[in-house]
């Protein structure tokens, strides 16, 4: 059994495809089952807005893909020039830079890591969760910490969000007198209406699904809370739009979107989709006066402008490499259990033989001291008989190398 990651991210492939690959929360746990039932011993999901990764205990890094095309009904071979396989060492590497925000598309954004935990928790949840993977887990989480809170990677974030305010303010000349419609209720909405409040914006407006979230988030913000099934009447109202919801179908279709364009005058309307899949049709980015952007739209923005935290890169990239060599270690030493634990109960057999032999002697009424010294030969005769035999039977270079391992196994050099 090994370790690996098997995947795709914002660096290996498009939006187009990203979006067809997300596992959505209500089909996490089937799916996890299906892999521990034919394809691994452990697994765990992790899908974003800019990655899906499966973290793998197994042996069918192959099989894996093919499952993967399957699930997400590509055709065969469809997603292998977008997949990325990474064995043992460079799994654990991966997984560490992940969690420190070192892979992301906003370098050190902090969301990725509670994204992790959250994937671990749902396969802990499944049952998929195993020995190995909830050590690397806790280990990336770790490795994590440490590096933003000895590096300066995480200090300044650009974020999503605050690339948005600042997208809104080329179009606006002030965000003073615009209307800003939210659509979700999740962190992403959170961080984005914390941002766009501090601009102090004419009026704030939280679309959800369930009436109740929406009314808990816009409390926080003095917003106005509204579900989402009424949005057609309220859409016109709004100059900017900003969406991140978890709907596998598009929330806002190109004619819904005309259709509050023509009631708003030709008025220009800013919109930002931070979902994947996407909230908002990619046809609404055609219609005149509407200005849209996605999420790798906005990380190409966040992406310039970072030398403060690339200069922390090299220092985080150390914290890691250390951190992998400790996990390295203690695979390696795992997967030597079984034999360590062979050779013991090798030992523990000449033991039990030589005991008993001993006990007959001693029935026999031969002397302790006697029965002690053909205890201790005995022992000794059974320990070392397979590597003196193995000794005698090598010749020449083999020879030379088992003399050297037995000297340094016995402590003898």
């Amino acid at each position: 059994m090994s370790l690996y990651t098997l995947g795709l991210n914002h660096q290996t492939a498009p939006l187009a495809v990203r979006e067809r690959v997300v596992f959505h929360v209500e089909r996490l746990r089937e799916a996890l089952a299906e892999l521990k039932r034919g394809l691994a011993s452990e697994a765990a999901i992790l899908s974003t807005c800019n990655r899906t990764e499966l973290y793998v205990a197994g042996d069918e890094p192959v099989m894996l893909a093919q499952w993967l095309e399957r699930y997400h009904r590509f055709e065969p071979e469809g997603l292998s020039p977008y997949l990325y396989t990474l064995p043992r060492e460079q799994a654990v590497r991966h997984a560490f830079r992940v969690a420190s925000g070192l892979d992301s598309m906003v370098l050190g954004e902090p969301q990725i890591l509670g994204q992790m935990k959250d994937a671990a928790r749902a396969a802990e949840s499944a049952g998929t969760l195993g020995t190995l993977l909830h050590k690397l887990f806790q280990r990336s989480f770790a490795v994590a910490k440490e590096v933003r809170s000895t590096t300066e990677l995480g200090t300044a974030s650009v974020s999503m969000a605050a690339a948005a305010v600042r997208l809104a303010g080329r179009i606006f000349p002030s965000l003073k007198e615009q209307n800003v419609l939210f659509i979700g209720a999740g962190e992403m909405i959170e961080l984005c209406a914390t941002h766009f409040a501090a601009q102090g914006p004419a009026r704030m407006t939280v679309a959800n699904r369930t009436l109740e979230r929406a009314q808990k988030l816009a409390h926080r913000f003095n917003a106005r809370p509204i579900e989402l099934r009424t949005l057609a009447d309220h859409l016109h109202e709004h100059d900017i739009v900003v969406s991140s919801t978890a709907s596998s179908l598009p929330i806002l279709g190109k004619g819904l979107v005309e259709r509050a364009v023509r009631a708003r005058r030709r008025r220009p309307m800013f919109m930002v989709d931070l979902a994947v899949p996407r909230d908002i049709e990619p046809e609404v980015g055609e219609l005149e006066d509407v200005f849209l952007y996605t999420v790798d739209d906005l990380g190409q923005i966040v992406s310039v402008n970072l030398d403060s935290r690339r200069a922390a890169v090299a220092q985080a990239e150390a914290i890691i490499d250390t951190q992998v060599g400790q996990f390295m270690h203690w695979m390696r030493g795992r997967e030597n259990v079984p034999l360590i634990r062979a050779l013991r109960a090798r030992a523990d057999d000449a033991r039990r033989e030589e005991l008993e032999r001993a006990l007959r002697a001693l029935a026999r009424g031969e002397t302790p001291a006697k029965v002690l010294e053909a205890l201790s030969q005995g022992l000794v005769n059974k320990l070392l008989h397979a590597p003196t035999q193995a000794l005698h039977d090598a010749a020449g270079d083999e020879q030379r190398a088992l003399a050297e391992l037995l000297a340094r196994l016995y402590r003898m050099q």
